[in-house]
């Protein structure tokens, strides 16, 4: 059952008794803060988090993803702070989610220094000439609200659709088919961070999210994680073409069963792991964006559709709004040759002589006057965005599942018999990788354990269909 402490949020939750389902909740400002920053937290970090929940989910191959990047030596590793920056990368809204009532990411707030004599610049450490610490400034309601207004009363469904106060009773009954008054009764449940993080990983498994967290015993989910085991064709809504020109993509060599149809392992360079490891790096809200209507079973959707259809005037600003639905990546997780299309947030520094104060802040709209725009500088003297991860070059074994590992023969041998294939079953396909290619393999990434396969196979198959 729920929390029942005293330290958290308090929700008054209708439930049919006779099914024993949450209906819809009515819930203060706090929770639906909290709800709407699901989406800004990194891949990494819900997988760290997810590792703490009663039963473990594994989210398609991310799992796989984050062990290979903690099983890695540090000396494969550009700089000696990147394997940190994949275990724990940090979350581009991280000073609004420090301010919520529950912070499911347990990380220490994120510091910044600016230089006195140069504020164009800024670094995450002390350093010399980079000694001047300040907090990051944003913009909140007076009451506190993170994201949303203050003062409005929101309608939460069980599958997780925010319904905003502008909508008539009526129409809201109708659509939660609610007949019978008799047949409900109201509770009032005290929820923490435990049923946050348990929230959040119903929402990637169950239509029924608040009834998951809310009415059930005890968290169960290791059946309802095959639900990601699921995605056979995918398509996703992407900005822009695909790469044509073949120097802006990765080529990968694909060992290929002829028999089963499906790829055994792959053998990459560095390029093409820097890509696989920038997935934990990413936000969930950039995944749920470039996913096609309906592939995920999970109700995180309908969350993400709710704040894109959610009127101007319930947040805080269209900045918040941004954040939530096309979040961004802290300066210094991007790299210049990345195919997927995100981009770093934008820090932005002004002094105004009238109020003799200084500002940092991701907000542009927070000035009246054109701000400064800070460039990132890194403490190990080395332009960030300039490379991946790791050292290159550098060769690897990526396994279906993207179990990722130094490249050795006796490995794949051992790959090879662990799947039950003969040597003499299998052969070479050269595949390239580009900006569709990336997000597809993104999307299969988190939705099934059979990745590589379920992004290359289909076009692998062609020819011999051709023939």
């Amino acid at each position: 059952m729920a929390d029942k402490s005293t330290n958290g949020i308090e929700l008054k939750v209708l439930v049919d008794k006779g099914s024993n389902k949450v209906i819809f909740i009515e819930p203060n400002n706090d929770f639906v803060d909290v709800l709407f920053s699901l989406l800004t937290i990194p891949m990494g970090t819900i997988i760290r988090l997810a590792r703490k929940h009663s039963d473990p989910v594994a989210i398609g191959c991310m799992n796989n993803l984050y062990a290979s990047v903690e099983n890695f030596d540090d000396q494969e590793f550009w700089m000696h702070t990147c394997k940190d920056m994949l275990l724990h990368p940090r979350n581009a809204a991280d000073s609004q989610c420090n301010a919520l009532k529950l912070k499911l990411d347990d990380a220490e707030p994120r510091r910044y220094f600016l230089n006195p004599y140069s504020p164009q610049l800024f670094a995450y450490s002390c350093s010399a000439g980079m000694n001047r610490e300040w907090s990051l400034s944003f913009r909140a309601s007076q009451d506190g609200s993170v994201f949303v207004k203050g003062q409005t009363r929101f309608t939460v469904t069980d599958d997780l659709q925010v319904i905003p106060p502008s909508s008539t009773a009526n129409s809201v009954f109708t659509k939660l088919r609610v007949v019978d008054v008799d047949a409900m009764e109201e509770l009032t449940i005290n929820i923490g961070t435990v049923e946050i993080l348990n929230l959040l990983m119903c929402s990637l498994v169950s239509k029924t999210a608040l009834t998951e967290t809310l009415l059930k015993p005890k968290q169960d989910l290791k059946s309802s994680s095959t639900i990601f085991n699921q995605a056979i064709h995918i398509e996703s809504h992407m900005s822009g073409d695909s790469m044509n020109d073949e120097e802006d993509k990765i080529s990968l060599n694909l060992v290929v069963s002829k028999s089963k149809k499906m790829v055994c392992y792959a053998e990459a360079g560095e390029d093409f792991v820097n890509l696989l490891f920038s997935f934990l790096t990413l936000p969930l809200g950039f995944i749920v964006k470039n996913m096609k209507i309906g592939s995920l079973k999970g109700c995180i959707r309908h969350l993400y559709e709710t704040i894109q259809d959610l009127d101007g005037e319930y947040m805080i600003s269209d900045h918040h709004k941004q954040m939530l639905l096309d979040p961004k990546l802290v300066p210094g997780f991007c790299y210049k040759n990345s195919l997927l299309g995100i981009e770093e947030t934008s820090y932005y520094y002004s002094y105004s002589v009238t109020l003799n104060r200084d500002t940092l802040t991701t907000d542009r709209s927070l000035f009246y006057s054109e701000p400064d725009k800070l460039k990132l500088v890194s403490s190990d003297s080395v332009d960030l965005s300039a490379q991946g991860f790791l050292k290159r070059p550098a060769k690897f074994v990526v396994t279906d599942n993207l179990v990722v590992r130094p490249i050795s023969r006796i490995l794949e041998l051992q790959v090879l018999k662990d799947l039950n294939v003969p040597v003499t079953d299998i052969e070479d396909q050269i595949v390239h990788v580009g900006k569709k290619e990336a997000l597809h393999l993104l999307l299969a990434s988190f939705l099934c354990d059979s990745a590589l396969t379920n992004t290359f196979v289909a076009d692998l198959r062609e020819p011999k269909q051709e023939q």
